[in-house]
């Protein structure tokens, strides 16, 4: 086990700069595994080490290449060009190995000297990524924006579940009286057996309203990546797109079958006031009045993308905002701005809508859109209890 433990974090290793998340810690469970299975069975270490250190499917095929090739025999004609395939399974711009990574030697360990295979990255490898992950949109390159579209992919979006109108059998609290009679009829009428009912659970449905005037233009173009991956998106229900700056537009089926690069050209011939100045006032008052009922917002999460920057009157802001509140399951107020550490939310459009947001989030790099996509996995089924907010500015 001495020689094993260093070349399973060899392996970590490798697995990391292939691009998987591999937590440096998991080793220390692997190795604690290894000891309940028989070493000398190369088909129960394989299956410890990918339970304990893949958790995508997709993954797997890099993984059973990296395993091949890292734990062959010693005597094997393992080459490079082996190791440098594996960067070309990646979707996109994984790395890239120009000579093979050898198992550890344990006689070599004290040799301060030693020097590992220099390994050559493609563009934008795993550490680039990485920094990536963390870069505001607002100094994305073209090039960039296009590798965030693939890793935005990899996000699991997942709403909380509502009761619906409609019954169906199973284990529940209310008796379900046809079931019974039916089933108690051999019986003699006697009550044997009692079924029970529930609400069948429906997905929620999610709203987007997202700003697009002139203080919000360094993010509209990822927030529209972002809103199209949503709207056409298998892992959601129904999704409700909309933008809007002095006045409100529906985009959802302009999404449905048209990439963001098709759209945004011809988004300013087609939206009144785009990139101009913002009355968020106004455009929630439309959605308010012409949209809410047709886009079943009673039971629906709304995302609300914006800077806060409003010219509009705060009395009017505040008061669609709690309007819009109260016809929502959840109101999630997305500000690019939030991610800097020194934002204070103190415009005047702001202030007005703080007190009707129930979650006030971040929306400015991939981590804060990973962050989201955790929250609304963890919303809770319920609406809280909630009460009127007085304006306090």
């Amino acid at each position: 086990m001495s020689a094993l433990l260093p070349n399973l974090l060899r392996f970590g290793y490798l697995l990391r700069r292939l691009g998987l998340h591999v937590p440096a810690g998991r080793m220390r469970y692997v190795a604690e595994a290894l000891t309940y299975v028989n070493l000398g069975q190369r088909i129960e270490f394989y299956h410890t080490l990918r339970s304990l250190l893949i958790h995508r499917v997709q993954d797997f095929d890099l993984f059973d290449n990296a395993f091949r090739i890292f734990w062959r025999q010693r005597n094997s004609d393992g080459t490079g060009t082996e190791l440098h395939s594996l960067g070309e399974t990646r979707r996109a711009g994984g790395p890239e190995y120009t000579s093979e990574l050898p198992p550890h030697d344990p006689e070599q360990d004290q040799d301060p000297e030693r020097t590992y295979p220099v390994e050559r990255m493609a563009v934008l490898s795993y550490s680039q990524r990485e920094g990536l992950w963390a870069k505001d949109f607002d100094h994305f390159t073209k090039d960039e924006i296009s590798e965030a579209k693939h890793m935005m992919t990899a996000f699991r979006w997942s709403l909380a579940e509502r009761e619906s109108k409609r019954w169906i059998g199973g284990r529940g609290k209310i008796l379900d009286l046809k079931r019974a009679i039916r089933a108690n009829m051999r019986y003699g009428g006697e009550l044997i057996h009692l079924p029970t009912r529930r609400r069948k659970m429906k997905r929620r449905s999610l709203v987007l309203l997202c700003d697009v005037s002139g203080s919000m233009e360094r993010y509209s173009r990822m927030l529209l990546h972002f809103i199209h991956l949503l709207t056409g998106g298998a892992q959601l229900g129904r999704v409700e797109s909309f933008v809007f700056s002095t006045l409100l537009t529906r985009i959802t089926h302009r999404l449905t079958d048209r990439t963001v690069d098709d759209i945004v050209p011809t988004l300013p011939h087609t939206i009144n006031g785009y990139g101009g100045g913002t009355r968020i006032g106004d455009a929630l008052r439309t959605f308010n009045v012409e949209w809410a009922r047709r886009v079943h917002s009673a039971s629906s999460i709304v995302l609300l993308i914006s800077d806060g920057w409003d010219r509009g009157e705060s009395a009017h802001l505040h008061a669609e905002m709690e309007r819009l509140q109260r016809s929502c399951h959840r109101l999630i107020w997305l500000n690019p701005l939030l991610g800097s550490p020194d934002y204070l939310p103190l415009t005047r459009g702001m202030q007005a809508a703080l007190p009707s947001i129930d979650d006030f989030l971040p929306v400015h790099n991939l981590a804060s859109l990973e962050a989201l996509a955790q929250h609304l996995n963890t919303l809770p089924t319920r609406r809280a209890a909630r009460r009127s907010t007085p304006l306090s500015v």
